[in-house]
This record gives C-alpha cells, structure tokens and sequence, in this order.
C-alpha cells in the first residue's frame, strides 16, 4: 500500500515538475522566438503572461473538477491537453498561435496542478504530509534550477535541429508517460463533500482579469487609443461585479471561488499582498534581465541559463535558512526577505551601469545569490504565517486563494515590466538602448519586492503563529 501511495505521489509530483520547469524555461527561449517569429513585444509578453492568466483563473475550479469526477480523471485530461498544447506550441508557425498555445497549456495545467495537493491529502494521514510537503518544496526549487539550465542548453545545442521549439517538443515523451503511469497507479479519489463549480465566477473572473491585464500589454503598441483605456476601465468594473456575485454565492451554498469574508482578516490580506507583490516582482525581473543579456549582450541561451543560476542556489540557501527560524522570528524573517530582494535589484542595476559592454556573469553573482536568499526567506513561512489566524475550515480555500494570486501577480508584474521596458527601448534593439531599458524598468521589480516587505509587516504576530503551529501539533497528535 505504502510503495502504490508513492509511486501515485511521484507521478503527480513529476507532473507538477514538469509545469514549474516549464514556467522558467520558456523565459531564455523568448529572445529566440522573437527572432524567429518576428514576434513583437506584446506577443513575447503575452507568451509568458497569457499562461499565467490561464492558469490563474482556472486552478481553483481545477481542483474542484478533481474533488467532483475523480483526481486521476481530472489530471489525465489535464496532462494531455498540457501536452497538446506543448505540441502546438512547438510546430507553431507565427507568434499568435505560439500565444494561444501557450494559453492552452496554462488552461490544462490548472486542471493538472491542483490534483497533486489534493491526492496528498486524500491518500495520506496528517503526521504522513509533512514529508511529502517537503518533497514536493523540493521539487519546486529544483524546477528553478533545472529549467533555465536545460532550456539554455536546448537552445544553444540546437537540441533536435529546432531550435527554441526543442523547450515544447519535450514535453511530449514526458507527457505520453505521465498519463500512462497516472491511468496504472494513481487511484481516482474523489471529495466526500465537493464544492459546486461556480462557472459564472471563472468567467467574470477571466473577462475582468483580461480586461485590464490586455490595456496593460496591447497599450503602448496600440497607441493608447480611446478605446484601451475603456478596456481597462470596464475590465476594473467587471472586477468589481465578480466581487458582488461572489459575495452572493458565498451567502447561498459557500461554493465562492474567493471566499470574501476572509478578506476581513488582516493577515490574509497581507499574505495576498505579499505573495501578488513579490511574484510580480520575480516574474518582472526575469522576464527584461534574460532579454537584456541575450539581445543586448549577445549572450547565449545556455550562458543567460547559467548567469541566472545563482539566483536559484541563493535560493536554497534561503529555504534552509527558513524553515528552522521561520516559526521562531515570525513576519521579520519576511520583511527581510523582501527588503533583500529589493536591495538586491538595485545591487544588480548598479553593477550593469558600472560594467557597461563589459559586464560578465560572474559580475552578477553576488547580488543574484542575495536576491535568491531573500526569496527563501520570504517564500517558506508565507502561507504558514499568513492562515495563522485564518480558521481551520477556511484552510482549503484560503491555500486556492493564494495559488490564484500568485499566478495573477505574476502576469500583471509581466505587463507592467513590459510597458515600461519596451516603452524605452523603442524599435532600436541596441546593446545601449536595451542597457538603459533595464535601468529604468528594474525599479519595477524594485518597487515590487519593496511593497512585498512593507505588506509582510501586517502579518499575524509572532504569538499567533506559535498558537497556530501548536493547534496543528495537537491535531497531528489527535489523528495518530
């Protein structure tokens, strides 16, 4: 039973591998599709923003499709339609379908993603998770490491005669086995108690998160026509009815996709806030420094994957350096985290102004490994910290609240970067023109991170944690 539990839960956690690797690979692929599709910045934007979008809107009801029809059911269609979309991203013939594409994959990860927790849960006792919790953060971080490396090398080997279109194809072989040891040893559990699915949220939700995240990206290209910002003003109003009708929906059968009352609480808002700022921040960040060192620096795929690595390994160092203190120092290990963060970018801004056309990987080492710290830092605590003072029984919504919002932040901090960097460097790709570009846009990420350590200062107290790491101590104990 133990070695069949495993086996399930390697299949999943591979699964959800496959996704982050995914996240972070396509970033050093972006100046090779532009290259080669002509793709302009809206489109490379979107490659990355439209998937994050995707994912967003759909993950909570991901989960509830798994905990209704079956979690193996659910994350088979899930796999196959990432692997669908991986394909069609890999043949794809111009920028658009490359975009669409994208959305897909981002669609069925959602439908793939939430399963793994949810199987967890189902499949193992309450003392059982916390080792599998441990797994699955190392997988996650070993994502981070993995992706730009093998994406880099890809590109650069021209991996398979394709060039950038290598990153997708990969995912097919991957995929085909992901679905056929999923069908032989993932069992298909289902929720005793499932939520209704709420269609009429997702699609509000999508409408007004379309809404203004496209003024954001299509804007500066268009112009900033009339009719944008009409756009965004009604994506803002569209917003502002998914919060009625969720309002609504909570009062009648508690199937919100957001439950709102918990936005009362403080030190869930926070933790939102925290999490939407600084994942904005990080998806900002990586998003103008792999095209500044690709395009403007002539740097190889494989050689921007490696400049970014001490990133990832700070980031180790991080987590290991949070998870024993994380409980005992509370928010300021958060603040710090975030403040790091920020200061680091600032580090790594003066550097480039400094070594001009001379500037090597190794010259970013060391503000790149601080900034990968103090996400560690920031990262493992958070959620933890954050539904300290959250009840019991709104844990499950209030954990799909923050992976929703993750994956918004991320977008938004992509089209916000994205106006301003593209807004500098104009149609002249220069070594210069994109040296500046950066120096400008890097203050978004700058201010991001910074939003993320003052938002940290309104999470729970010290004291609450400890009570809250207590009540699960006794309801482990309990379960035992």
């Amino acid at each position: 039973m133990a070695s069949s539990r495993g086996l399930a839960i390697g299949v999943l956690v591979f699964a959800s591998f496959m996704d982050l690797m995914d996240a972070t690979i396509v970033n050093v692929a972006l100046p090779s599709i532009r290259a080669d599709l002509q793709a302009t910045p809206a489109q490379l934007e979107w490659t990355v923003g439209g998937y994050l979008l995707a994912f967003a809107v759909l993950m909570i009801t991901g989960g509830r499709l798994g905990d209704i029809f079956g979690r193996q059911r659910i994350f088979v269609i899930g796999v196959l339609g990432f692997t669908v979309g991986s394909t069609l991203a890999c043949v794809a013939p111009s920028a658009d379908v490359l975009v669409a594409a994208r959305v897909l994959q981002g669609a069925f990860a959602a439908l793939m993603v939430p399963q793994t927790l949810s199987s967890v849960q189902a499949l193992f006792s309450p003392r059982e998770r916390a080792p599998i919790y441990g797994v699955i953060g190392a997988v996650s971080g070993l994502s981070a490491v993995i992706g730009p490396v093998l994406g880099g090398w890809m590109i650069s080997s021209d991996a398979f005669g394709i060039g950038w279109r290598s990153v997708f194809l990969i995912n097919l072989p991957i995929g085909l086995v992901l679905i056929v040891l999923a069908v032989k040893f993932v069992p298909n559990t289902r929720s005793q108690n499932p939520l209704r699915l709420d269609l009429v949220g997702v699609a509000l939700a999508s409408l007004g998160l379309l809404g203004v995240v496209y003024p954001i990206i299509e804007g500066r290209q268009q112009g900033w026509p009339a009719w944008i910002w009409a756009m965004g003003a009604a994506g803002v109003a569209v917003l502002g009815v998914f919060v009625v009708q969720q309002r609504r929906r909570e009062r009648g059968d508690g199937s919100a996709l957001l439950p709102m009352h918990l936005f009362a609480n403080r030190g869930f808002s926070a933790g939102l806030v925290t999490q939407a700022t600084f994942q904005g921040a990080m998806a900002a960040f990586a998003l103008i420094t792999v095209i500044f060192l690709q395009v403007g620096l002539g740097f190889t795929a494989m050689h921007a994957g490696l400049t970014l690595l001490p990133f990832s390994l700070g980031a180790f160092v991080g987590v290991g350096v949070a998870v024993p203190l994380g409980v005992r120092v509370g928010k300021l290990i958060m603040v710090a985290g975030g403040g790091m963060q920020s200061l680091a970018v600032v580090w790594t801004l003066l550097v480039v102004r400094a070594q001009g056309d001379g500037l090597g990987a190794l010259d970013l080492v060391p503000p790149l490994l601080v900034a990968g710290i103090g996400l560690g830092l920031l990262v493992v605590p958070l959620i933890d910290v954050a539904l300290a003072t959250v009840p019991t029984g709104d844990a499950g919504a209030a954990s799909g609240a923050y992976g929703t919002v993750q994956q918004v932040g991320a977008a938004l901090g992509v089209a916000v970067v994205g106006v301003v960097f593209f807004g500098v460097v104009g149609t002249t790709y220069t070594a210069d023109s994109l040296r500046h570009a950066l120096l400008v846009a890097g203050w978004v990420p700058i201010a991001g991170y910074a939003m993320a350590a003052l938002a940290s200062l309104l999470l729970p107290a010290r004291a609450d944690v400890l009570a809250h790491v207590e009540a699960q101590a006794r309801e482990l104990e309990l379960a035992a």
